[in-house]
Order: C-alpha cells, then sequence, then structure tokens
C-alpha cells in the first residue's frame, strides 16, 4: 500500500485567542476521525494539532493513497420466503436480485438462527484518498465547537473566522477539492509582516521547515518554547526572574507567530502599590510577563512579547511601557484614597450593600460569619476575639476602590489596608486567607486564624445558598456552591481542623434562618406601616407568638437542610476523592458509618486502605456482609445480650472469645482514633470467623441458643465495621 505525507492547511483571518487551541485540536481529531471511518490507514507518529493566530494545519507523515478493497454483504429473504414449493424464486426474491443488479442464481446463501437465507456478495476497488479528503476537511469543520460562525461575503456558509487560504498536499500533489469555497492549492502565507507573500509548499513532509524560513513558527510547542526562552533571557538580562503564568503564556503563544521578546519598565514609584494589582494589569490586560526580584517581589521590570523581530526595539519598548502606566496611575490613585478612607468606613458602607435579597446585605453576612469564627476559633486553639476581630474586616476591601477596578483581589487588598492600619499580622493575613483555596488545586489557608475563617465564611455561604432557594442544578450555581464545599472540606481535612461538621452547619443554618426571618419580619413591617398609613387595620403576631406557634417545626426544617447540606459536601468530597484515585468502594464504606469530623475521614480511609492490602480484607468483608444479611431477616429487637454459657459449638466458643479479646484491645485504639491498628487487629479474627460459619448453624430450632449466636454475630459485625462499613470491599 502506497503511503504518503499529508498537509491540510485551512489559512483564515486571526482565529480567537481563548479557543485556537481547541478550535486545532477539534480540527485535528476530525481529520483523524474522517479517515479512520472510511478504513484510510495512516501513520500518525508524533503528529499534533499545529495551529498559528492565522492558520490551522494538520500534518501526518503516512496516509494511504487509497481505501483498501470495499466489501458489502446485503441480506436477503429467507429460503421460505424466496422460493416456492417448486424452487422457483419468489417476486421477493426476484426483487432483491433486481436491486443487487444480478441474477438470482448469482446470490449466495448464509444462516443464521433463523435459518437459510440468500445474500448478495460484493467487492469493489477503494476509493482514492485525493478524492475523500475534501469530505473528510468538511465534516471534520461541521464538528467544530463554534458556537457562533461567522459568515462573509454572500455565502451561506461560515467559519469562526473568514478563510482565504487552503493548502492540501499528499505527498507533493495537490489535491483538487473546494472547501469553505476555497480552492485547494500548495500556497501557503508568510508573516504578515516579516515575510507578506505567498510560501511555496513543495511537499508536505516539508511544511514546518518551509513556514519557519517565512518567520512563522506554526508548530505550538516550538512556538511556546521560544516565548520562555526569551522572556527567561530577556528577565535575566535585567538583574531577575520572569514570572511566566501558564495561562498567559497560552494566551501568547496564541497571539504570535514569530515571538520575540521586548524588555521593559515602569516608574519605581507604582510599586507603592499592591503588587498583585500591578501584576494582575500587566497579565490580564497586556498579557506582558513580570519580572520579580533575588526575593520574589515585583520589580520595575517586565517583558513584552512581539509578534515581530523589530528594527527598532526602543519604539516598542516606548509603546509598551506607555500603554501601562495610566493602569499602574489608576491603581495607584485608588490605593492611595482607599487608605485615606480606612477598613472601619469601608465596613460600615456594606450596610448598604445587598448580598442576596432574602438574606439581608454583605454587613448582615459579615456579622454571622464573626459569630461563626468565635464559636470555631477555640476548638483549634485560636483566640476568639482574634477571630471576630478578622471578620468584622474581612469583607471590608469590598468597598475599596482598589476592588471596585480588580475584583480578583478581594482579601488581597484588604490585608494591604489591614498592614497599613497596623492591624495585627494575623489578623491582615487571615483577611487573604479566608479566600483560599481560590481555585482547584490552590492551597488552603496557611494559618490557623486563616483556616477559621475561611470555614466560617464557607459555612455562611452553603447555609445561604440553600435557604435562599440557590442549590446548584446542572452547569447552574450561581453563589458556586460547589466550589465553596469543597474548599471548605479541604480546609478541615487538610488543615486538620477536627470539629462537629454537623453541629456548625446547624449553627451556620440557624443564623441564616434568623437572617432571612428578620428580611420578611421587615418587610412585613413595611407592608403593614404603609396600610396603616392608609386607614387599614393590620393585626401582625408577636414575635413570641410565632415563635410559640413554630419554633418545634422550625428546627426540624433546620437540621433537615443542615443534613441536606452535609450530604452535599458529602458528595463533592466524594468525587474529589475519585479523581485522585481512591478506590470508590473504600470511600462509600467511610461515609457510610458516618464519621463526626472530616479529619476523621481522612484518618478511617487511610485504615481502609491499609487493611484493603491484606490478605483477610476480602474473606472479613464478605463475612460482614453475611452477618449484615443474616441480620437484617431478624424481625423485632436484635438481641444483644451474649450469654458464653449457652455456647454448644467449639467454633461458636472460639468466635466468643475472639471477639471478646478484639474488642478489648481496640477499645483504647478506637477512643484515640488509631484506626489502622484496629483495623489490623480485627483482621486476625478470620479464622475464628470462618470456622463459625464453617461448622455453625446460626437460626436453629432453640430459640436462646439462636438469639445468643444473633447477639454474638451483632457484636462482631459492629466491630468490624467501627472504622468503615468493610463490607462495601466485598466484591
Amino acid at each position: 500500500m502506497s503511503m504518503q505525507p499529508l498537509l491540510i492547511e485551512l489559512g483564515t483571518e486571526e482565529l480567537p485567542v481563548k479557543a485556537l487551541s481547541g478550535l486545532a485540536q477539534a480540527f485535528f481529531d476530525g481529520v483523524l476521525d474522517g479517515l479512520h471511518k472510511r478504513g484510510i490507514a495512516f501513520d500518525r507518529g508524533d503528529a499534533r494539532p499545529l495551529y498559528t493566530p492565522r492558520r490551522l494545519a494538520v500534518r501526518l507523515p503516512g496516509v494511504a493513497t487509497e481505501q483498501p478493497e470495499q466489501t458489502s454483504e446485503v441480506l436477503g429473504p429467507y429460503l421460505n420466503i424466496a422460493l416456492d414449493a417448486n424452487g422457483e424464486p419468489t417476486k421477493a426474491l426476484q426483487g432483491f436480485a433486481a436491486k443487487a443488479g444480478v441474477e438470482w442464481t448469482q446470490l449466495a446463501k448464509t444462516s443464521d438462527n433463523k435459518g437459510e437465507r440468500f445474500v448478495h456478495r460484493s467487492v469493489k476497488p477503494g476509493a482514492r484518498t485525493a478524492a475523500l479528503l475534501p469530505e473528510i476537511i468538511n465534516e471534520a469543520i461541521a464538528a467544530m465547537p463554534i458556537p457562533k460562525p461567522m459568515r462573509w461575503g454572500d455565502h451561506d456558509y461560515g467559519f469562526a473566522r473568514p478563510v482565504h487560504w487552503l493548502v492540501l498536499l499528499l505527498g507533493k500533489d495537490i489535491v483538487d477539492g473546494e472547501v469553505l469555497g476555497v480552492r485547494a492549492d500548495r500556497m501557503s502565507r508568510g508573516h504578515r509582516f516579516m515575510f507578506d507573500k505567498p510560501v511555496w509548499i513543495n511537499d508536505a513532509g516539508e511544511y514546518v521547515e518551509s513556514l519557519r524560513g517565512a518567520k512563522v513558527l506554526v508548530d505550538p510547542d516550538e512556538r511556546r518554547a521560544r516565548i520562555v526562552h526569551e522572556v527567561e533571557t530577556a528577565a535575566q538580562a535585567s538583574g531577575g526572574t520572569a514570572r511566566i503564568d501558564a495561562g498567559i503564556l497560552e494566551e501568547v503563544n496564541g497571539l504570535t507567530e514569530w515571538p520575540s521578546a521586548v524588555a521593559c519598565s515602569f516608574d519605581r514609584d507604582f510599586l507603592a502599590v499592591p503588587q498583585e494589582a500591578l501584576i494582575a494589569t500587566m497579565e490580564a490586560n497586556q498579557k506582558f510577563f513580570p519580572v520579580l526580584d533575588a526575593g520574589g517581589k515585583l520589580s520595575e521590570r517586565f517583558i513584552g512579547i512581539a509578534n515581530i523581530e523589530s528594527k527598532n526595539d526602543a519604539e516598542v519598548r516606548k509603546g509598551y511601557e506607555r500603554v501601562i502606566r495610566p493602569r499602574f496611575a489608576d491603581a495607584q490613585f485608588f490605593f492611595t484614597e482607599d487608605m485615606k478612607q480606612g477598613l472601619a468606613s469601608m465596613a460600615e458602607g456594606l450596610k448598604t450593600v445587598t448580598y442576596q435579597a432574602k438574606l439581608g446585605t454583605v454587613a448582615d453576612k459579615v456579622a454571622r460569619v464573626a459569630v461563626l469564627a468565635e464559636a470555631i476559633a477555640p476548638q483549634v486553639g485560636v483566640d476568639p476575639a482574634l477571630a471576630r476581630k478578622a471578620a468584622e474586616l474581612s469583607k471590608a476591601d469590598l468597598q475599596s476602590r482598589l476592588v471596585n477596578e480588580f475584583p480578583e483581589l478581594q482579601g488581597v487588598a484588604g490585608r494591604y489596608y489591614a498592614a497599613v492600619e497596623n492591624q495585627l499580622l494575623e489578623v491582615a493575613n487571615a483577611i487573604d486567607e479566608a479566600y483560599m483555596p481560590r481555585f482547584a488545586g490552590d492551597a488552603i489557608a496557611p494559618s490557623k486564624l486563616g483556616q477559621v475563617l475561611a470555614i466560617a465564611e464557607r459555612l455562611d455561604t452553603l447555609a445561604g445558598g440553600f435557604a435562599a432557594g440557590l442549590k446548584p442544578t446542572g452547569n447552574k450555581d450561581p453563589f458556586a456552591l460547589r466550589r465553596n464545599a469543597l474548599g471548605l472540606a479541604r480546609t478541615i481535612m487538610d488543615g486538620g481542623v477536627d470539629i462537629s461538621l454537623a453541629y456548625f452547619l446547624y449553627m451556620a443554618v440557624e443564623l441564616v434562618d434568623n437572617a432571612v426571618n428578620n428580611v420578611r419580619d421587615q418587610r412585613v413591617e413595611a407592608i403593614a406601616e404603609r396600610a396603616r398609613a392608609n386607614g387599614l387595620s393590620v393585626l401582625i403576631p408577636s414575635e413570641a407568638e410565632r415563635l410559640e406557634i413554630g419554633e418545634a417545626t422550625r428546627k426540624n426544617v433546620l437540621v433537615k437542610r443542615a443534613f441536606e447540606i452535609f450530604s452535599f459536601i458529602s458528595d463533592r468530597l466524594i468525587s474529589y476523592y475519585e479523581g485522585l484515585g481512591v478506590d470508590q468502594r473504600q470511600l462509600f464504606a467511610v461515609f457510610e458509618v458516618g464519621p463526626h469530623s472530616l479529619v476523621d475521614v481522612t484518618q478511617r480511609l487511610k485504615a481502609i486502605s491499609e487493611f484493603a492490602k491484606l490478605p483477610e480484607a476480602e474473606a472479613l468483608a464478605a463475612a460482614n456482609k453475611r452477618i449484615r444479611n443474616i441480620l437484617k431477616k431478624v424481625e423485632g429487637e436484635l438481641p444483644t445480650a451474649i450469654d458464653p454459657s449457652r455456647y454448644t459449638e467449639a467454633a461458636e466458643r472460639d468466635l466468643g472469645d475472639a471477639v471478646d479479646a478484639a474488642c478489648n484491645d481496640t477499645d483504647a485504639l478506637l477512643q484515640n482514633r488509631d484506626y489502622v491498628a484496629v483495623l489490623g487487629r480485627l483482621a486476625r479474627l478470620r479464622p475464628q470467623v470462618d470456622a463459625f460459619f464453617d461448622k455453625v448453624m446460626v437460626n436453629v430450632d432453640d430459640m436462646a441458643v439462636r438469639n445468643n449466636r444473633l447477639a454474638l454475630l451483632k457484636r462482631l459485625s459492629d466491630r468490624l465495621g467501627s472504622v468503615a462499613a468493610i463490607e462495601h470491599l466485598s466484591i
């Protein structure tokens, strides 16, 4: 079979940078899928999507020049329908043969479970790959994720951007075809400024090298490596180290065809502004790379990437420095004005900012978080007064000019303002740490005070979201409750914050319910006031009357809501652990026993993971599953009293003694949460458990003996399941 390199290049106007790599991958996958579906052999080698801002390309080192022979098999009527009593063809068989274009005597026969039937088999030569490629490309384009295709000219088709050229080569030959109104050719395009003329592609295998000679790096990996090298070299020359954010690197990679670094600087006076604001401006708005000094602090240097090798770098540098100055000046002004205002004044302004219609203002939320933080603090050795202070200042910067301009600096700005006001360092840091983890994979708050604040903040957000009816549905999660649930769980577990989550969830739910009732009562009172002003009589029950009527019902509702949120957090946690590769059976085993804290979850997971490696694990898991099934069938209350004098079998007595010893050995271990040691000790019960089930019948006629055996099994099962429901490990 003849193989030739294949090149497809779709030349366009500048493609959307954030979608560029995804579009290139989809185009690449679509072409490969089209070849595969048509049975066209190809050698992928190390091929990958190739792209620049103005082109999407697929280059494969080897593609078969034609399909293999195409065989087809069409099933016809069964013999009892196809032939009459004299063995002559019926109209059904004649029609089938005519459709196949052959005499009925040329048809073959085959059999299945219903009997023998006629079949038409044919073989035809495979089509030439060149004839199929335009169709393959059009299919690949149609399948690309382009939410709003553009249309140009008077065409009825669309694409992400208007298409201007098409290179389609199989080996050295141009493949005749048309895609999106453009005829295939071998002429690509070079760099818009440094090589503004057509580029002859002699052979598909020479594509990358030909474009490199035209000042276009079409391989995104090569382009990315050049950007990193250029940036790092320029930063080192200026005496610092470049901060290269992966996201910004990808955007710059999607904006350039021939990247070239330009070292720039700004006025040192701007360094008085929080460096996070300056970095945010450089990265998000201008796609520049900040330069850090030896201590990891922002210096007055930065690196811009031009899409051209300029003959006058000074002019490019001047332009980059000029465009960044006004944004830095704005940040400097905002920061200076905010410091004049002060955190206390900002916090006071939160009383006029609505947090959520049913939940009151941001100041109301801060008050609830302060109560929670103060209650959680002593559980982890943090000063409650310090926790309250940090909570009361935690949202003040939302009223700052700096955060209004840079929303991503929430908490960061507060930390700076607290430091300027000489607040305690722990308090200033906690204001920032309360937002951690900010994204998937981010670290949790490093300090205990920061962890307390992060937990309290998320408890209130979850309780508020559920109370306001904002539970996530499908892809909709307006309060980011999924992220908050996982952030809460990770902070508790990774931080070793050993608190009762259920208790503080109920506390958060109750605080939110009070807020909801307060908002509702204020609205009712306002309506009543308007009614009285119009001469109408309105009867509103007093607070005492409302409490007396609904307190019991209210508590039931709040308990259910707290349990619902706990289950929601558990589901997020299970998904998180599954993503880390933890066995789903082990997760279910731990969560079924209802650990009293999330730190306890971590300890139990570690223990059952170690237990699952033991040779006794499978047998004991199966035994506990069997025991649970036996106990489920018992009508009425399960017996719990064990009388050793009623043991009638040696295996029964041996198990009773072994269970007594195991319980005595593991009581203190359970108290100290040494779950690994507990399960290790229980694993030694396997011989007695196996012997019991081999030699002892549980449901005997003698009720006293039966109940005694059931009580023994219950005690054994309770202890086997004291760390996790190990029966889930049984296949």
